[in-house]
């Protein structure tokens, strides 16, 4: 008995040992899992410090006299994180548990609350056992002495390991991009790319997704409503069976959608025929491939390149900007991967992006009060119960100009579920009453109004919800501000 007894000690420190040093070692990583565990801001920090120094101090089961504090303290620390780990499943959450650090990490799950509970089997078996309770590895002052020398060994040959498996897994990436650039340089042929631009030509932020309806690889017809009912985010992989890369990327969209299966849908909007892209993408694991007559779902997303990605997020609307390419695509993915839960206002964007107004996305609307052209007031709370379209127009704008006759009508016909209208513009009242628009318009001659709501052009726009946020970048252009409310002229 004395023998199992010290077997199960010595399995317990050993996890707890190597986690809390596995957190030492990842100090960001190990903040950032408490934060999306949702551990308040100002406890991050401290519990990120104390939590892995706490871990260490449970490994005192390896010692008789302390073991059964160890024990209390390992049953403590495995129920906080099974009651935490249930109460993020549910909410419909997966937030990444980082338990080991760097070593092994994984989105929380059914497998992490049976682990957990495994390992609280033997803790609980040391607690009813009572206090100084089995052998004891120590038991003169030379083990001491081996067991201080001992132990920063073990922590020196531990960041070895984790050393080694990032260079592991630079050394994979590298070779990936090696394999694709031998696939191209043995097949590459001439192609002949039409109307092509920079790859963060989609759609904006907060655009929504356009409807469409394909058939997939059996002919069955599939919606983008269908696509939606899962009321998860969704991935959007333009390929085609002719696109090199997209065959050397076919491993790595396997692992994306194994790796993230519980935390977005993905959809592969392809073209030609059924057997051309089974034979292409077919791989380990099943596909939800649709297929184009040419391009024209590419095109409502403006998807100019294969391949390409963009992120849907549960409501419909575009969360991301285009990834496009080997590098593109693993960077949304990487991005995608690193968030704990894609919801109302998480959108991704590059990391180089260069952007001519901050994101305001999520925020809430500034405070005005004013008075539009025609005499009546109009205050923020007048943002609330409907989604508005802010635009911003000026007279002297020619592109604004060409869009006002879309602006008059769709003014008129507006029905009740479509969003409310308010227009802020430069210049005169008197030339603005000439319109003859029903909507608010209000006049905003220094913009100091418009700066606030994300103008730096016209003609432009931002979405508001019905609960008074920002739900979308600032769209500039008559085809990306329609874009906002779901209409295409």
């Amino acid at each position: 008995m004395e023998i199992f007894l010290l077997l199960l000690r010595l399995a317990l420190a050993a996890v707890f040992g190597i986690a809390g040093i596995a957190k030492i070692f990842d100090p960001q990583g190990a903040k950032k899992a408490f934060a999306d565990f949702g551990v308040p801001t100002s406890l991050v920090r401290p519990v990120a410090f104390l939590l892995p120094v706490f871990e260490l101090a449970v490994a005192g089961l390896l010692f008789a006299p302390s073991s059964w504090f160890g024990a209390i303290g390992a049953s403590a620390v495995l129920l906080i994180f099974t009651a935490g780990m249930l109460y993020q499943m549910s909410k419909g959450n997966a937030p990444d548990c980082h338990c080991f650090g760097q070593i092994h990490s994984e989105p929380v799950g059914v497998s992490s609350i049976v682990r957990n509970l495994v390992m609280l089997v033997p803790a609980v078996i040391l607690v009813v056992q009572g206090r100084g309770t089995g052998l004891d590895i120590i038991r003169s002052d030379q083990d001491i002495l081996f067991a201080a020398v001992g132990f920063p060994v073990i922590v020196l040959l531990l960041a070895a390991v984790m050393f080694l498996k990032s260079i592991s897994e630079q050394q994979k990436q590298i070779m990936r991009r090696i394999e694709l650039m031998e696939l191209i340089g043995r097949e590459s042929t001439d192609v002949e790319r039409e109307d092509i631009g920079h790859p963060r030509e989609g759609l904006p932020l907060g655009a929504l997704v356009p409807d469409f309806e394909l058939p997939d690889l059996d002919g069955k017809t599939v919606t983008l409503k269908g696509i939606k009912a899962d009321k998860k985010p969704v991935v959007f992989f333009f390929v085609a069976p002719t696109c090199t890369p997209c065959r050397a990327l076919l491993p790595q969209f396997e692992e994306w959608q194994r790796d993230l299966a519980d935390k977005v849908k993905f959809v592969f909007i392809s073209n030609r025929a059924a057997k051309d892209n089974r034979a292409k993408f077919g791989g380990d694991s099943e596909k939800l491939i649709l297929l184009q007559k040419d391009r024209e779902v590419a095109e409502l997303f403006r998807a100019k390149w294969t391949p390409m990605a963009v992120l849907m997020d549960p409501k419909g609307r575009i969360a991301s900007f285009t990834g496009a390419g080997d590098l593109g695509l693993r960077e949304l993915m990487e991005k995608i991967s690193d968030e704990s839960a894609i919801g109302e206002f998480t959108y991704l964007t590059g990391s180089n992006e260069h952007r001519h107004a901050p994101l305001m996305i999520g925020e809430t609307v500034p405070e005005i009060s004013v008075t539009d052209i025609n005499g009546n007031g109009f205050d923020s709370s007048q943002f609330k119960g409907k989604e508005t379209l802010v635009a911003f127009w000026s007279p002297t704008c020619k592109y604004c100009e060409a869009m006002m006759d879309d602006i008059k009508d769709w003014d008129k016909t507006r029905n009740g579920t479509e969003p409310n209208l308010v227009i802020l513009a430069d210049g005169e009242k008197e030339e603005h009453l000439k319109l003859g628009l029903k909507a608010p318009m209000i006049v905003d001659s220094d913009r100091e109004i418009g700066e606030t709501f994300g103008q730096f052009g016209t003609p432009s726009a931002i979405l508001v919800d019905e609960n008074g946020k920002f739900i979308s970048e600032t769209a500039i252009g008559a085809e990306d501000i329609w874009s906002l409310i779901g209409k295409r002229k």
